[in-house]
């Protein structure tokens, strides 16, 4: 007898298979979050120093760190995006 979870995987499965990535796509998708970590932390160090910068203007800081949860907002779709792209090469049986 298959437990709760086991129906609720199997169901799953049948309505989207899992799809096996080769190495390379495991590579590429590593490179795309190294890459998109790296833009990420360098968006954090500039905009935190400028806010940093702007210490006596609290309106200035505030709208630094919108941008800032703006600019991470956007590398991290970015970076769901290409992924996704790669892991979707996969399923049309592309390397």
């Amino acid at each position: 007898m298959k437990s709760a979870y086991e129906l609720a995987m199997s169901r799953l499965e049948k309505q989207s298979p899992t799809r096996a990535l080769t190495e390379d796509q495991k590579r590429r998708i590593a490179e795309v979050d190294s890459e998109i970590t790296a833009k990420i932390a360098e968006k954090k160090v500039f905009l935190e120093g400028e806010i940093q910068k702007a210490a006596g203007d609290p309106v200035a800081q505030d709208e630094l760190r919108r941008q800032l949860a703006s600019e991470i907002a956007r590398l991290e779709e970015k970076r769901e995006e290409r992924k996704q792209k790669i892991r979707d090469e996969a399923a049309e049986g592309k390397s």
